[in-house]
C-alpha cells in the first residue's frame, strides 16, 4: 500500500514533532515517521528528566556554526516566549533554575504530551516503530519506502538528530540522507562532552574524583575563543561539569584549556601579601580558597610541602603556585565521545540550506532542522530552543 502525504518528517524528536504540528495545524496532510518504539527519549531524559526544555536568554550568540548568521532568522521569529505561550495554554508549570535556564515543575513527559496533543490538533498521521529503507524523489515527489508500506510527499523532512547518546537510538542517518543528496557537510563531533586525558598524566588527580568547584575557564582565540564561567567536576577519566560540557564545544585537539581554579583570588598576590602576618602552614592557607583535599593533593603534584609554612616561603616559589592555581594549562586528549556527548557539533552545511525555511537550495521540498544541521547551542535549553525555532520555520513552510 502507497500512501499519498503533503508531508513526511522523519524523525518524532523535539524538532520533528514541533514541525509536524505546525504543518499540520496550517491544513496539510503530515505523517511522522521514528524508527524507536519509545517516543521523545532525549527530551525524556534531559535535565534529569524535567527537560530543560528552553532558556530565556537564548540568542545568536549562544549557538556555534561554521556560519553564526543562518540561526538568527529560525530564533528570531520563534522565541522562548513563543514556546512559553504554548506551555501556558497547557498549563505546564515551570522554573528557571540557573543563568535562564527553564525546567518543568513535574516532568520531561509533560513537554512530549503537549508536542502529542499538539500533533493530534494537525491530524498528525504515526509510524512508529517504522523503519526507513530508502528515500528516493521522483519528480516533485518523495517516495519513501518503509518496512511497513510506501509514503508519497511533496516535502520532506529530516529531523533525526545527530549521533550523540547512541544507546537511545541516535544514528547517522540525517548524514546518509545528505550524502545521497551530494549536500556539503561539516564534521561531525561530539559536542557538550566531559573531556579526558592520558592515563598516566592524570594519575595524580585521580583520588580528586567526585570534587567540584566554580572556575573560569578557556581555550581557542579570536573569534575561536570560547570562555566559561560555570562549576568543575574532576572525574576519574578527567574534567567534567558545566564549565567543561561548555568549553569542550570550542575545545579543538592538541590545543590548551586554561583553567582558573580561584576566579575570585590572585593567589600569588594573597599568599605573598600575607607572608608576614601568616602563622599557617600551606596546606591550611590554599584550603581557605579550594576544598582541603584538593588544596593538599594540588600541593603534591606541584611539588611543595602541604605543612610548610607560609612565611618561609620564598616569594618565586609563592608565585609559581599562584600560576598553576590561576592559570591552570592543561591538554585534554579527547572526549567521552558520542556515548557522553549532550548533542552533536556540525551536520549539515548551513550554505546548503535557506535559512528561512530550512529548505536545501538545491532539492526543492527537502529540509534538514534540528541537530542534524550546522548549529550547536551552548549547554542550558539552546539547543531545545533551536529545535522548536528550527522545526516551526520548516513547519511554516513545508
Amino acid at each position: 500500500m502507497t500512501k499519498q502525504f503533503d508531508v513526511a518528517v522523519i524523525g518524532a524528536g523535539a524538532a520533528g514533532m514541533m514541525c509536524a504540528s505546525v504543518a499540520g495545524q496550517r491544513g496539510k496532510s503530515v505523517v511522522l515517521i521514528d524508527h524507536a518504539a519509545k517516543l521523545a527519549e532525549k527530551i525524556r531524559i534531559s535535565g534529569g528528566g524535567r527537560c530543560n526544555f528552553t532558556n530565556i536568554d537564548a540568542t545568536p550568540q549562544n549557538f556555534l556554526s561554521q556560519n553564526p548568521h543562518f540561526c538568527k532568522s529560525a530564533l528570531s521569529r520563534y522565541t522562548p516566549q513563543d514556546f512559553l505561550a504554548l506551555m501556558k495554554r497547557y498549563r505546564i508549570a515551570y522554573h528557571e533554575k540557573h543563568k535562564g535556564q527553564l525546567f518543568c515543575d513535574n516532568s520531561a513527559e509533560d513537554i512530549i504530551s503537549m508536542l502529542k496533543a499538539e500533533c493530534a490538533l494537525g491530524n498528525v498521521s504515526w509510524r512508529m516503530p517504522c523503519t526507513v529503507v530508502s528515500i528516493a524523489k521522483s519528480g516533485e515527489q518523495f517516495r519513501i519506502e518503509t518496512n511497513t508500506g510506501d509514503i508519497l510527499a511533496n516535502s520532506l523532512v529530516i529531523a533525526t538528530g545527530g549521533l550523540s547518546i547512541p544507546k537511545i537510538g541516535a544514528t547517522d542517518f540525517a548524514y546518509r540522507i545528505a550524502k545521497q543528496f551530494d549536500l556539503k557537510m561539516v564534521e561531525p563531533r561530539p559536542g557538550l562532552v566531559p573531556l579526558t586525558f592520558d592515563a598516566n598524566a592524570w594519575q595524580p588527580f585521580v583520588p580528586l574524583s567526585g570534587i567540584a568547584l566554580p572556575v573560569e575557564v578557556e581555550t581557542g582565540t579570536k573569534k575561536a575563543r570560547g570562555y566559561f564561567k560555570e562549576d568543575l567536576l574532576f572525574t576519574h577519566r578527567g574534567l567534567s561539569g558545566p564549565a567543561i560540557l561548555q568549553i569542550s564545544s570550542f575545545w579543538q585537539p592538541g590545543t590548551p584549556l586554561t583553567i582558573n581554579l580561584v576566579p575570585e583570588t590572585d593567589i600569588a598576590e594573597a599568599l605573598i601579601e600575607g607572608k608576614a602576618s601568616s602563622k599557617k602552614n600551606l596546606g591550611n592557607q590554599l584550603a581557605q580558597w579550594l576544598p582541603s583535599r584538593l588544596a593538599d593533593e594540588w600541593l603534591a603534584v606541584n611539588g611543595f610541602k602541604a605543612d610548610a609554612r607560609v612565611a618561609d616561603m620564598q616569594d618565586k616559589q609563592l608565585r609559581a603556585l599562584g600560576v598553576s592555581l590561576n592559570q591552570w594549562n592543561i591538554i585534554p586528549n579527547g572526549s567521552e565521545g558520542y556515548r557522553k556527548a549532550e548533542v552533536t557539533l556540525g551536520g549539515v552545511d548551513t550554505r546548503e540550506l535557506s535559512q528561512q525555511s530550512m529548505m536545501v537550495n538545491k532539492v526543492p521540498g527537502l529540509h534538514f532542522i534540528g541537530e542534524s544541521v550546522d548549529v550547536t547551542g551552548w549547554l542550558g535549553g539552546y539547543n531545545f530552543q533551536w529545535a522548536w525555532a528550527s522545526g516551526v520555520a520548516a513547519g511554516q513552510a513545508v
